[in-house]
């Protein structure tokens, strides 16, 4: 049978793609589906005339139709629901869609709304998207992986679902969100589709109720620990080594001790790197640096406070350790600038609980509890990274406000339910004075006659871009200094516009634009440390560019 040519929007080097398909296979393929986009003349080619209406639409008209579909839709899980389903029957309609209405669809298929779909995704289970690693896989993850139809993958995403959000252990439900992270990546920064493998270390849960629920499709045991979990995912890091030898592998949602275990075994081993620790720690980076805009105060002089101590809270403090480092601080004097405080009170070295992690910013200091250690230290800056709602109280805000004249308060738990505090909180016991940002999205807030623009300090600010100028390169490893010159690039791209309406972090709407600056910096940066593995193009931006997938028909 005579193959037929398709526009190929998924193929980083060819125009057009052949296929053989005719009639309902290849309205069944979502890569090649266009549904009533396809033209008179390629219905006829193609065996699809009669299975399609009579109209010939364009994909402008087609991504209307989804989003009236989407906002008549009453509850965010519903709208997840359609979104995937379209992703799976039309994947070039679901990023146009996605892309062209960033604002209103990034919360539909990330945060807020991918934590109710991970803690339900064994219930709206459609269709497989990614792929499954079990105990009973172990030594044949090499060959399981030949099962995968693609061969050229340059990201993965891999959780074993104990840490998903702040919503804790959901062992396999935990796939929605390197199902959503690689979305974003193809959305935010033009990574092709099919270059991205989403992967479920599935190797059990502890969650009774999981256990026990009999529409669970996880592995249901109790969690592989010890060796035999380190073991396995060392299997796979060199399954992936062996058949994917330019793959970027973003570890997510790992419970904090295995998070900087894993962190620490593979950073300078291979392309990794771990999005709760090094991408949160970035783009907090980026707001600080962006603060002092509006509050006056040098980076290099600013004391910053945090309220939760786990792997996101230390990563943006190691994070800005470097950073310190890089503005003159020697790393004793860095580390004075950074305070913890946990469940039970100060970081301070008195205690005898903490973990490996917090120890270098455990101070020689007298035990206080929150709102005492805000009176004693001062910080300019407080980072939320708790999981626990409402723990940014108005007493705390107004502390905040009496020794700040523009308080810096960074709410990022996720999602939004878990947020520290709302950015109308933040705003109204502030009494206006508060520089707020967070980790999901909140609506503008008007006090006294002002408009506020809350920026929301996504992680997608920063690990699309980073990631794709890391596998333009051909990076062999994400050191810090590749984050820090992404944190950087980003703070210079928020606008004064921004920083009038308050935020510290541009519009989604300019995201890939943004993607691609941190991409060419960070590649940049790259070639300048010998990281790169392929010779630097004579024009890298038009190189990497060149490479970014449109999802046009």
């Amino acid at each position: 049978m005579a193959s037929y040519n398709l526009k190929d929007t998924n193929s980083l080097n060819k125009e057009f793609m052949p296929t053989q398909k005719r009639c309902l296979a290849i309205l069944e393929d979502g890569t090649l589906n266009k549904s009533v986009s396809f033209s008179k003349e390629e219905r006829a080619q193609l065996g699809l005339r009669g299975l399609l209406p009579y109209s010939v639409e364009s994909q402008d008209t087609q991504v209307e139709r989804i989003i009236a579909g989407i906002r008549r839709k009453g509850y965010d899980i519903e709208r997840y629901i359609l979104l995937s389903s379209l992703q799976e029957r039309d994947e070039r309609l679901f990023y146009k869609v996605a892309i062209d209405h960033i604002e209103e669809i990034m919360p539909l298929i990330y945060t807020p709304t991918v934590g109710q779909a991970s803690t339900e995704f064994s219930n709206i289970f459609r269709s497989p998207k990614g792929f499954y690693i079990t105990p009973e896989d172990k030594g044949e993850i090499e060959t399981i992986l030949d099962n995968w139809p693609q061969d050229d993958i340059r990201i993965i995403v891999i959780t074993d679902g104990q840490r998903i959000l702040g919503l804790g252990d959901l062992g396999a439900n935990g796939m929605g969100i390197p199902i959503g992270k690689l979305a974003l990546y193809t959305a935010c920064a033009g990574i092709p589709p099919h270059q991205a493998l989403p992967v479920m270390l599935d190797v059990g849960t502890n969650n009774e109720e999981l256990l026990n629920d009999p529409l669970y499709l996880g592995y249901p045991k109790k969690r592989l620990e010890g060796q035999a979990y380190l073991d396995l995912v060392e299997e796979f890091v060199q399954a992936v080594q062996k058949k994917y030898p330019k793959a970027l592998i973003q570890f997510e949602d790992f419970l904090t001790p295995n998070a900087y275990g894993l962190l620490n075994t593979y950073k300078d081993r291979v392309l990794s790197f771990n999005d709760d620790i090094q991408g949160t720690a970035a783009v907090a980076l980026a707001g600080v640096y962006a603060s002092s805009r509006i509050t006056g105060r040098s980076f290099s002089d600013s004391k910053v406070m945090f309220l939760g101590a786990g792997s996101a809270a230390t990563g943006i403090a190691d994070l800005m350790v470097a950073a310190f480092i890089d503005e003159g601080l020697s790393p004793e004097e860095a580390r004075k600038r950074l305070w913890f405080v946990d469940s039970e009170g100060l970081v301070v070295a008195s205690r005898t609980d903490l973990r490996s992690h917090n120890l270098p910013y455990a101070h020689e200091v007298p035990h206080r509890h929150f709102v005492e250690a805000i009176d004693t230290i001062q910080p300019h800056v407080l980072i939320g990274a708790t999981g626990a709602p409402g723990t940014f109280t108005q007493e705390v805000i107004e502390h905040m406000t009496t020794i700040n004249d523009r308080p810096v308060i960074f709410a990022l738990s996720n999602p939004t339910s878990k947020a520290e505090c709302t950015a109308e909180q933040a705003y109204t016991w502030s009494k206006g004075k508060a520089i707020f940002s967070s980790g999901s999205p909140f609506d503008k807030v008007s006090y006294n006659g002002k408009e506020f623009r809350p920026g929301q300090g996504n992680n997608a600010y920063i690990f699309p871009g980073l990631g794709l100028g890391a596998i333009m390169a051909n990076a062999s490893t994400i050191p810090d200094d590749l984050f820090l010159v992404a944190a950087r690039t980003l703070a210079q791209l928020v606008t004064e516009e921004n920083i009038q309406e308050g935020a510290l972090y541009p519009r989604l709407t300019e995201i890939r634009r943004l993607s691609l600056d941190i991409a060419v910096a960070v590649a940049e940066k790259a070639y300048e440390l010998g990281l790169a593995r392929d010779e630097r193009p004579t024009d890298l931006k038009k190189y990497i560019e060149e490479h970014i997938y449109h999802p046009n028909y």
